[in-house]
């Protein structure tokens, strides 16, 4: 049953952007689960960075353009989708509402963008997709290749889209917030789509240690090279998107190893800290690969001027995270509709006071940084 988003309840005040879902969400989780989703790595400078290093991207509109009605279609590895905005991989939604994976999928199909199943998702890769949203799978790599031969038949048996690998996990960034609370997944939260998931290290807690750390470091492969991306590209019939990239040179080894798209990303500041913020270097990234890939970019986008400034930089899209979670939180399927909806809303107004009639329009404009 779809449950009520705030926005139904006549004694709250209406969501008007998606930075109202945030401290709503808050107001409703639990304090580990919030400092779960929300920290990052260390002393969190990444994290603050992608924020502050959007806000000082200033876009020039184009005047006189008339631009009367905004499409927002685009095509994203090939396939055609509502607008240029996919679901970030997160793991674990079910912490933040029992629809979890289900119920943001659904969002996703609704609003006619891909939802990327996390590897470490709390929903079996099976039944997210028979929701009948575009999934993408996004994977972590195993230390067993055997397991992930049998993930990655898994994937596709299921349908999936695309395979999104991500790469700037060798080890989990240590996160002060997980340490001093010495985070665990309750016992009905399980990472479902790996073997074991069920009676894993993340439900084993003990002071200052994160349990889902530790879970993380027994189950990946910290020594991920090129050469095992390359096998994935001949073993595998789908579009590849290597995520976690943010140096231009990396780009350019994607590219060579045959990947379709790269993301470029710091992880929402939960890895390397001191990493650069990702639209800083989301143009050097366009400039190395040219036409050879597309490139997205995710980290820090909180609505849809965000989106547009990723445009203008280069991106053919954006991934969003954490707002759709704290809408998840609130309302489950039908608050992760509301926001997808305003973030539609968000950036059709942006277009259309940009001079922009479609996103690939958008990549015609010029920007300045501030400071």
């Amino acid at each position: 049953m779809v449950e009520p988003t705030l926005t139904d309840r006549p004694t709250a005040s209406p969501v008007v952007s998606l930075a109202d879902y945030a401290e709503r969400a808050r107001a409703v989780l639990p304090p580990e689960v919030w400092d779960y989703v929300a920290g990052g790595s260390a002393e969190e400078v990444t994290l603050a960075a992608n924020r502050s290093a959007l806000d000082r991207v200033a876009v020039l509109p184009r005047m006189l353009r008339g631009v009367d009605r905004v499409d927002l279609g685009t095509r994203l590895l090939g396939r055609p989708y509502a607008m240029p905005v996919g679901v970030a991989p997160m793991a674990y939604q079910r912490l933040v509402h029992p629809g979890g994976e289900l119920a943001l999928a659904a969002a996703a199909g609704a609003a006619g963008v891909p939802f990327l199943a996390s590897t470490l998702g709390s929903t079996p890769i099976e039944q997210v997709t028979g929701v009948g949203a575009e999934v993408w799978f996004q994977l972590y790599w195993l230390r067993e290749r055997a397991l992930v031969r049998d993930l990655l038949a898994r994937v596709v048996a299921a349908g999936c889209r695309a395979l999104v690998v991500t790469v700037d996990v060798p080890v989990l960034g240590r996160r002060p917030r997980d340490l001093r609370n010495a985070f665990r997944l309750p016992a009905d939260v399980v990472a479902a789509n790996l073997p074991g998931g069920r009676d894993s290290l993340a439900h084993s807690g003990a002071p200052g240690v994160s349990a889902i750390g530790a879970h993380t470091d027994t189950s990946f492969a910290p020594a991920l090279r090129w050469t095992d991306l390359a096998w994935l590209r001949e073993h595998v019939d789908l579009p590849l998107v290597v995520k976690g990239v943010l140096d231009p040179r990396d780009a350019v080894e994607a590219v060579r190893i045959g990947a379709d798209a790269v993301v470029v990303s710091n992880h929402g500041g939960r890895q390397l800290d001191g990493a650069p913020a990702s639209v800083t270097m989301l143009p050097e990234v366009v400039d190395a690969v040219g036409d050879r890939c597309q490139v997205l970019m995710d980290s820090g986008i909180r609505g849809g001027t965000d989106v547009l400034r990723a445009l203008a930089l280069g991106a053919v899209g954006v991934l969003v995270g954490r707002p759709l979670l704290w809408a998840l939180a609130l309302g489950g399927e039908r608050g992760a509709r509301d926001a997808l909806d305003l973030l539609a809303a968000e950036l059709r107004d942006a277009l259309t006071l940009a001079g922009c009639p479609d996103p690939r329009a958008a990549g015609e404009l010029r920007t300045r940084t501030a400071g």
